[in-house]
């Protein structure tokens, strides 16, 4: 088993704000911390700052906490690339990584992620190359594991098609309509993969609104969040949240202590299927 946290802190989307909700989030008390080398999307230079800020203050050490960081292919990028737009994408790899070291302000990262495969239809030989880049990474000591983010069933099938190294972690948009992705989950318990899932609530917004979660909720005297939360434990999913108000923050690492018996799980994996 890795040493992830249950619940792991998203820095997407929070731009002049990723300083501040970093070390709140520290403060609020999650250990793990979701980020990418995609301006685009991310500020992690501004987590960073946050996790060394945390650190002055004593909030935590480096070694509390579980770092998680993307490289991301040019496609999914903006102009302010963390790479040379012209060169192989195994050294793309490695200057991605390499910034992001900086950025976090650390010589390793608990989690080294491919952020989306280059095709949507299947591996490619890009991805072969890019994923051998970070093994690279990983073997050099600058990640202590893999992940891929944004797959399909079929992109993780022929991926370790041959014998080819699974990732530890994988990472997707969970939403509940396709059984909060069961057969991508399936595989990588049939594997020991750990499942990261991002969106449970922002994807899921039928499932909060469900009578049955409401019902769970008001009987614990909890949110409909946390219900979500406490339903991906459950079912062994490590859940990303990316609240920016601080008792959200705290009523989601609360929820591992919401009541939910094994056929109420079970009626919130098919729920909106």
């Amino acid at each position: 088993m890795t040493g992830a946290p249950r619940l792991l802190y998203g820095t997407a989307w929070k731009e002049d704000r990723t300083e501040a909700l970093t070390e709140l989030a520290l403060r609020t008390g999650f250990r793990g911390i979701d980020t990418a080398n995609q301006r685009r999307h991310y500020f992690e230079a501004g987590v960073g700052r946050g996790l060394a800020a945390a650190y002055r203050a004593g909030v935590v050490t480096r070694a509390d906490v579980f770092l998680q960081t993307k490289f991301t292919y040019r496609a999914g990028q903006d102009h302010r690339l963390p790479y040379d737009a012209a060169a192989d994408v195994g050294t793309q790899v490695a200057q991605s990584l390499a910034r992001s070291l900086e950025h976090l302000g650390t010589d390793r990262v608990e989690s080294f992620v491919l952020h989306g495969p280059a095709s949507a239809y299947g591996w490619t030989d890009e991805d072969a190359a890019a994923w051998a880049a970070m093994r690279r990474e990983r073997d050099a000591g600058r990640t202590r594991w893999l992940g891929v983010s944004n797959v399909s069933l079929r992109h993780l099938r022929e991926m370790t098609a041959g014998g080819g190294e699974p990732p530890t972690f994988v990472q997707n948009r969970c939403f509940a309509r396709s059984g909060w992705d069961r057969q991508v989950r399936a595989f990588c318990a049939e594997r020991a993969i750990v499942y990261q899932g991002f969106s449970l609530l922002t994807a899921n917004a039928e499932v909060l609104r469900h009578p049955l979660v409401a019902r769970i909720a008001q009987h614990s005297h909890v949110t409909a969040a946390q219900v979500v939360f406490r339903f991906a434990h459950a079912v062994g999913m490590l859940a990303l949240t990316g609240t920016t108000d601080a008792e959200h923050m705290r009523q989601d690492l609360a929820s591992d202590a919401v009541s939910l018996s094994d056929d109420e799980a079970r009626a919130i994996e098919t729920i909106a299927t």
